[in-house]
């Protein structure tokens, strides 16, 4: 934490002296203050409508800000530790693709790991970079992709010199960290820039003994997802950069893709939840931890599950772990992920963050109540002795080393037909197959369809996942490469 008073809200401060100075609007909005919108203004209320304003000299511009957003992104950088930050407005998809096509130009090198974000693959298909990927090692027991080994980055850079970056995702859904200081480190001796999609790891900036932060461990660039941990609504995010990226030309970058019409709800948001971390956020994650923590015996002492942290740690390819992710392998009840997680809703009415072939995740965070937790643990163990069974037949695999075949631009954009999914096998995919969440590609644009893939799909869909990514909805078909092209 730098220097800079982060009792501040300036965006906050603006919107509350606009509120009191009843101006006469005739911009947009259209519905001009919930005027014309008398059922919005009955969901959302006067006080919610009334702020949802455009953009105006006393409220500054996201695309040129020069004072109040301008001192929130002072503000922002200060409290987590980088040179510079932007208030992203697009989800942490806006940012993550913003950082891709800050560091890669058509036919640059990118090295990665495969199990990232969807976002990142449709940045490749945006810019025409080349992925490199570093195939995470699996944990067959829990279903689940590992961290980046150290030792898998440094082959794969010693192998793509001509590389540009390096990215990492850090961490994990389910709170898996890499080894990011020592991976920083190596791409930095190789010239290369180091991008993390920290999507999951906004505490860690902000809360004591977690895992390093990017920032900290000196990335060039970092996606902050401040709406999952950091309290902040849903869509709004930050962008953080290093020193030795160009503020001016990430702001260009930004506004290729970033809406000219930003939203003051959610740029409020931010500013308001950065306020509250900077100044409570060490004890409101500790209290996370430990509710997290808790939850974690004791479903531990029911049986069955297998709500795994910190004693993964291996130093490597779990260098790190997320403490308060609270992750719960399934298979020991007999019952899919997914099972779990729709009889968790249906029949108990708890909703989890995900649920997939092996695994629920909830997400614990500063709104969380021990109560509810409480109910989390009954429900788990009611589910256990009405509807746990034999796991003799269950299935693990949750990611499925990729066959790539040509970039993700040009298999998107090629001359593609639409075949049954069962008569796909040994043909290139050119569009994408994912369970969202958590929205890590089963197939992406320009990978072979193999048939371990196929068994994954059919799977995954007879056990209830929401697949989502291809052209046909209900996943029958799918859009293949025409031979005549890859010839």
């Amino acid at each position: 934490m730098g220097h800079l008073r982060q009792e501040r809200a300036p965006i906050y401060e603006a919107l509350e002296v606009f509120r009191g100075e009843r101006i006469v609007p005739f911009d947009v909005p259209g519905h001009k203050r919930g005027q014309g919108n008398p059922e919005l203004t009955k969901l959302l209320g006067k006080q919610c409508v009334s702020i949802d304003v455009n953009s105006m000299k006393a409220l500054d511009n996201l695309c040129h800000p020069v004072s109040v957003i301008r001192e929130a992104e002072e503000l922002a950088a200060d409290a987590f530790g980088a040179a510079c930050a932007f208030l992203m407005v697009g989800g942490t998809t806006s940012s993550v693709q913003s950082m891709v096509l800050a560091a890669c130009k058509k036919g640059d090198k990118i090295i990665l790991p495969r199990n990232v974000h969807r976002s990142v693959i449709n940045a490749l298909v945006l810019c025409g970079a080349i992925p490199i990927y570093v195939n995470p090692d699996m944990d067959s027991r829990l279903g689940i992709a590992l961290g980046m080994k150290l030792s898998q980055v440094e082959r794969t850079v010693s192998e793509h010199p001509d590389a540009v970056a390096v990215l990492v995702n850090n961490p994990t859904y389910y709170g898996i960290c890499s080894d990011l200081r020592s991976i920083v480190a190596l791409a930095h001796r190789h010239g290369m820039k180091v991008l993390v999609d920290e999507a999951h790891g906004t505490h860690f900036y902000f809360g004591a003994d977690m895992p390093v932060s990017a920032m900290s461990a000196g990335a060039d660039m970092a996606s902050v997802s401040m709406h999952k941990s950091g309290g902040s609504l849903t869509q709004s995010s930050f962008l953080l950069t290093g020193p030795d990226m160009n503020p001016g030309y990430v702001r260009q970058i930004i506004n290729l893709t970033q809406t000219t019409s930003a939203s003051y709800l959610l740029l409020a948001s931010l500013d308001i939840s950065r306020h509250n971390l900077a100044l409570r956020g060490r004890q409101e994650f500790a209290k996370v931890t430990a509710l997290a923590e808790y939850a974690r015996k004791e479903i531990g002492a029911i049986g069955g599950y297998y709500a795994y942290a910190s004693e993964l740690i291996n130093g490597d390819s779990i260098f790190d772990f997320d403490r308060t992710k609270l992750t719960i392998n399934t298979l020991g009840i007999g019952l899919a992920g997914i099972e779990v997680y729709d009889l968790l809703r249906d029949e108990y009415d708890i909703q989890m963050e995900l649920g997939d072939i092996a695994n629920v995740l909830a997400y614990i965070s500063i709104g969380d109540r021990e109560r509810d937790t409480e109910r989390l643990i009954g429900a788990l163990e009611e589910i256990k002795r009405k509807y746990g069974r034999s796991n003799a037949d269950m299935y693990a695999q949750e990611y499925i080393e990729p066959r790539v075949a040509v970039s993700p631009q040009s298999a998107f954009y090629a001359e593609k037909e639409s075949l049954p999914l069962m008569e796909t096998r040994g043909r290139i995919c050119s569009e994408f197959v994912m369970c969202y969440p958590p929205g890590i590609p089963i197939l992406a644009p320009g990978e072979e369809i193999t048939d371990a893939i196929l068994e994954y799909i059919v799977y995954a869909k007879e056990k209830g996942c929401s697949m989502t990514g291809p052209e046909d909805a209900g996943i029958e078909r799918l859009n293949v490469l025409r031979e005549e092209w890859m010839t």
